[in-house]
């Protein structure tokens, strides 16, 4: 399929969705995330040539410019006597140059047009009219449109995902130097989705996107050399990779207050949903963030109270509170500017600012100073990070690299962003600090997690409650393949669910298997408990007791996992992987039943199993040959988890007891 006629389809698709959501906008059934088309064939076809028909009426008119042109000259030519070929020549290609360029102008009018619908929609059927635009604007060779375009086929915005026809876009981009088109073929060559699986080629596609200037691609080839994924571990091209991204991050943080997406786990997220009516549905929550972003001063109000205390199943965030506080004074609202002006940490810090940027008031170092140290006394992480600017920069103050570092350390604590920053300056330059390769990156990638990418999160947890299942998987793939912890789960989490459909289910387990190594590797208990699972089940490896049991032990010993102590019992029970230790079983079943209430039950019964079957040796095999004769039978007869028939008989005359006793 040709760029081109794949534009027109694009087109078509959007058209449809624009005139379906028009159709439905009275339904209370309708959500704004996610738009069906289901229109006739007459409809689609009339839509198709109303856009050939332009595009041939186009064609028409270039041509009629072209031949009155060249009458012109002739004309000209005549009148003066000038017989030269070629000048004609020069004067015929300056007129395909100035078609050309009218093209060219045409479609960033329109790209433009687009982009300035996109930032201010605030519906579904907005953002669509705004795809119409691109669709117009690649379909006339603007790239930036194409590659909007291109995303949208990939990431299934509005329900148009065609991955093939995507990769279509992107190689064609991708020859005219377009650096986001490098950035998305080495992410689907490293996954294998749509691709050949081939890790050097995504490396290759990774390095001249970082080149071109992709942020992507420099955070992903930091996060490669930091783990060693497919190149030599290297901490000191890492950190490169990291800072610049952190650079482009800190830069626009300071131009624009920005707050962190939340990242939910899939894996946690059924357990955490309570009709309590005193907790804020997350859903709700993101609802509220997107009025209060697109100006609703009562929502960014109350936000910032919720904030502000900690209400509603929402953490105490000063930062966050101060953010929407700040957002409804700039529009006017006086309850905004009575919460900042109050005698708390937040209106002294606010005070602060007056005097150290002379905003309303002449510059004044020592003034700023004494409010932020008041502000920073109660606690508040931003007044913090500027004490430490100040100290750092000698902003009024000797220049003092260990207060500098105690400050922005005191405000890292409750991730002030800024803070972080400079933390990882520190560490990197060695200065205040002895210089740490490894900690200057780790606070580098914390800071380059904060990017507008971030902002997948959202979209790719809606799509995955829509059960647009591949939707969800790309938007968390290219997620992790940046780093994000969160996302590696979550994108194993949904390949082992083996409900995405853009790879072959025999690939899902071993890929499955690499995410949650990589989120283990980051300190996620429960990824590491899920290697073990892999191994001891044998699923995308070979079974392997031994390995099961050592990440087990990890989890147990680094984690106090719950999960993973329950399990290692059972296997030093059954003398699984390593050596049959009773007693031992004994007590990590115990450690197990401490650590979570959730265990008490299962902990219970494997314990009645364990004595149970104990005590039945001690009576009925007290020959040791004999006993392991019967035992053998056992196996033979009932098969290997006979253990598990015992407990279901155990179970079974518990329950015949109490219906004895309370009947």
């Amino acid at each position: 399929m040709k760029p081109l006629s794949l534009l027109i389809e694009i087109l078509i698709i959007l058209g449809v969705i624009i005139k379906n959501i028009e159709a439905e906008k009275h339904s209370k059934k309708q959500t704004e995330r996610n738009a069906t088309t289901q229109v006739s064939a007459n409809e689609l076809k009339q839509f198709l040539s109303h856009i050939l028909e332009r595009r041939k009426l186009i064609k028409v008119i270039y041509q009629r410019e072209n031949a009155l042109g060249k009458k012109k000259i002739q004309r000209k030519l005549r009148i003066k006597g000038i017989q030269n070929k070629d000048l004609s020549k020069r004067n015929k290609n300056h007129l395909r140059k100035q078609a050309k360029k009218n093209f060219t102008d045409e479609g960033d009018q329109l790209f433009k047009t687009g982009i300035k619908i996109l930032q201010q929609s605030k519906n579904q059927k907005q953002k669509a009219e705004a795809y119409v635009f691109f669709a117009k604007a690649a379909d006339m060779g603007n790239l930036k449109a194409m590659e909007k375009m291109a995303d949208a086929l990939l990431f299934g915005n509005f329900g148009m995902q065609n991955i093939t026809a995507a990769i279509q876009l992107y190689e064609s981009l991708a020859k005219e130097g377009s650096y986001k088109a490098q950035n998305a073929l080495g992410f689907l060559s490293s996954y294998g989705i749509g691709m050949e699986y081939n890790q050097a080629k995504a490396l290759i596609y990774y390095t001249f996107g970082s080149a071109g200037g992709s942020m992507m691609s420099q955070m992903i080839l930091g996060y490669r050399y930091l783990s060693g994924i497919n190149v030599l571990q290297n901490c000191e091209v890492a950190l490169n990779h990291y800072k610049k991204v952190a650079d482009y991050i800190v830069d626009k943080l300071e131009k624009s207050e920005g707050i962190p997406v939340e990242k939910v786990r899939l894996t946690e997220r059924p357990e955490n949903l309570s009709s309590n009516n005193e907790i804020l549905d997350w859903d709700i929550y993101q609802y509220y963030k997107f009025l209060a972003e697109r100006g609703d001063v009562q929502i960014q109000v109350s936000l910032g109270q919720l904030h502000l205390i900690g209400r509603k199943g929402l953490d105490q965030d000063y930062y966050k509170a101060l953010y929407y506080f700040l957002k409804a004074a700039k529009a006017g609202s006086a309850n905004a500017m009575a919460f900042i002006g109050k005698g708390n940490a937040i209106g002294l810090h606010g005070l602060g600012l007056l005097y150290f940027y002379g905003k309303g008031v002449p510059v004044n170092y020592a003034e700023a100073l004494k409010y932020f140290q008041k502000a920073a006394e109660k606690g508040w992480p931003n007044a913090q990070f500027q004490l430490g600017f100040m100290y750092y920069s000698g902003s009024g103050v000797w220049k003092d690299y260990k207060l500098a570092f105690k400050y922005f350390y005191l405000a890292s604590q409750s991730g002030q962003p800024l803070a972080i920053y400079y933390l990882a300056k520190m560490y990197a330059t060695g200065r205040g600090v002895l210089r740490s390769c490894r900690t200057a990156v780790e606070l580098y990638k914390g800071v380059c997690e904060l990017g507008h990418w971030a902002e997948k999160f959202l979209t790719a947890y809606f799509a995955y409650k829509d059960g647009d299942i591949d939707s969800s998987l790309v938007q968390y793939a290219l997620l992790a393949e940046m780093g994000y912890e969160v996302a590696q789960s979550n994108s194993a989490f949904i390949l082992e669910s083996k409900k995405a459909k853009i790879l072959e289910k025999e690939k899902m387990y071993p890929m499955a298997l690499l995410l949650w190594n990589r989120a283990a590797i980051q300190g996620n208990a429960f990824a590491r408990v899920k290697i073990g699972d892999y191994h001891y089940y044998g699923y995308g490896t070979k079974k392997d007791y031994q390995t099961a049991a050592t990440h087990y032990s990890i989890a147990a010993d680094k984690y106090h996992s719950a999960q993973a102590m329950f399990n290692l019992a059972y296997m030093y029970e059954h003398g699984l992987g390593i050596t049959k230790d009773i007693h031992l079983a004994r007590r990590l079943y115990d450690m197990a039943a401490q650590t979570s209430p959730d265990a008490h039950i299962p902990v219970f019964f494997a314990l009645v199993k364990l004595e149970t079957v104990h005590l039945l040796r001690d009576i009925l095999f007290f020959n040791q040959f004999t006993m392991r004769w019967k035992w053998m039978k056992l196996d033979n007869t009932l098969g290997p988890y006979w253990d598990l028939f015992v407990i279901g008989l155990i179970v079974a005359v518990l329950i015949f007891l109490l219906r004895n006793r309370y009947g």
